[in-house]
């Protein structure tokens, strides 16, 4: 038996079962559905894509796996030195894991030891209110979402903040030498929210952690790859370390990556063995994640797909911005996401199965009904998400 994710296995309902899946669309045995969330925001390039397909294909007809434990291949240096051209600013050493989560713990990891390796005891990490970096035990010790880690109160070893500047710098003045890093969802705070907040904060931040020493991380999980408008937050603002997955490999394959610069690399380089970075997944460079990786940045280079988003959000302002309902608190627009929050939970009772019926496929959550489109979308699906949105609040029962 299946144990789903976020779900009351006693109580839930059937989950929707997909067939098929191209383009934008997922099919069921009765409906065709736009997919308005990407299958957890990862699926940027649509669903059946032939060239990443092939990609995945022609690196299984060679061999689908093989440890990075004292080997190596070609897919994971190609990959590796292309996001090394990639990325800003000298963010170069790349280390891959499989997920997300795994990805957020490596970097905690990296911050821990980049202080334990010049005899230094920081044991804290700063982090946001709201924060949600994984379900794995140290992403979830950081993160700040009781509705996904209610069973976990007592979170040791880490400081929450709100995104403002006089609290950004109340912390540092109070904690900052015994902080090895500030963690944070850059811009948009995903599963706590869709919370969208100023460049300003993470400016200021950059300025405390150079001043203090502490390192500055992104878990641009969720937020890489133009979700917020930019191809990567950490174009405007730098970390020490950048953490990506998701859309990384195009929702095809899991994997993540976990970047850092060259200040927390030659923390590490050394000819003491215990200074070394002990920590190996299993699938970290996966051959196939990284083939399909390479051939989705490819893709996200060639067909400009910064223009596609820009895009993406002037229809999502034009259908959204103005719309207004007494149940709705903010409607909020950031680059390729919209999240409409209302002030009660149970008028989002029943909007999947109701936008299920007229052909789109949406899994709001708490307060929150919100899209996260695939960039390949064309306009009148994406109208048609929006217009189910609005659709919703027209109905008398709720």
């Amino acid at each position: 038996m299946i144990w789903y994710p976020y779900e009351q296995m006693k109580t839930m309902k059937d989950p929707y079962k997909i067939l098929d899946a191209e383009g934008v669309h997922l099919y069921t045995k009765d409906q065709k559905l736009i997919d308005s969330i990407s299958s957890w925001w990862c699926m940027i390039h649509g669903y059946k894509h032939p060239e990443l397909t092939e990609a995945i294909k022609e690196q299984a007809d060679r061999f689908c796996h093989v440890m990075l434990g004292g080997l190596t291949h070609e897919p994971v240096e190609k990959l590796s030195v292309k996001l090394q051209e990639f990325l800003p600013g000298d963010l170069d050493y790349c280390f891959f894991s499989d997920s997300g989560s795994v990805a957020v713990e490596v970097s905690l990891k990296m911050a821990l030891q980049y202080n334990t390796n010049q005899g230094r005891k920081r044991p804290l990490v700063l982090a946001l209110e709201h924060a949600y970096h994984g379900d794995t035990f140290k992403a979830m010790e950081v993160g700040d979402d009781e509705d996904y880690h209610f069973a976990f109160d007592k979170k040791e070893g880490v400081v929450h903040i709100p995104t403002e500047i006089s609290a950004l710098e109340e912390a540092f003045e109070q904690y900052h030498d015994r902080l090895n890093c500030f963690i944070v969802e850059p811009l948009l705070q995903g599963a706590g929210g869709m919370r969208m907040y100023d460049i300003s904060f993470l400016k200021r931040a950059r300025e405390l952690c150079d001043q203090y020493d502490v390192l500055l991380i992104f878990d641009e999980v969720a937020t890489g790859f133009g979700r917020t408008g930019n191809r990567f937050v950490a174009d405007l603002v730098l970390p020490d370390i950048l953490v990506l997955g998701k859309a990384l490999t195009g929702g095809y394959i899991g994997h993540a990556v976990t970047v850092a610069n060259h200040k927390v690399f030659d923390a590490f380089y050394s000819d003491d063995d215990r200074l070394a970075l002990m920590h190996g997944p299993t699938f970290m460079g996966n051959p196939l994640a990284c083939a399909v990786a390479l051939k989705g940045i490819e893709i996200f280079e060639r067909e400009d797909y910064m223009s596609k988003i820009r895009h993406i959000e002037q229809v999502s302002r034009r259908e959204m911005e103005a719309f207004t309902d007494p149940r709705i608190k903010e409607v909020r627009i950031m680059g390729g996401c919209v999240c409409v929050e209302v002030h009660d939970s149970r008028d989002l009772e029943g909007f999947q199965q109701f936008a299920y019926e007229r052909g789109v496929f949406s899994r709001p959550f708490l307060n929150y009904m919100y899209s996260m489109v695939p960039y390949v979308i064309r306009d009148e699906e994406l109208i048609r998400i929006f217009d189910v949105m609005k659709e919703w609040f027209t109905l008398e029962h709720i």
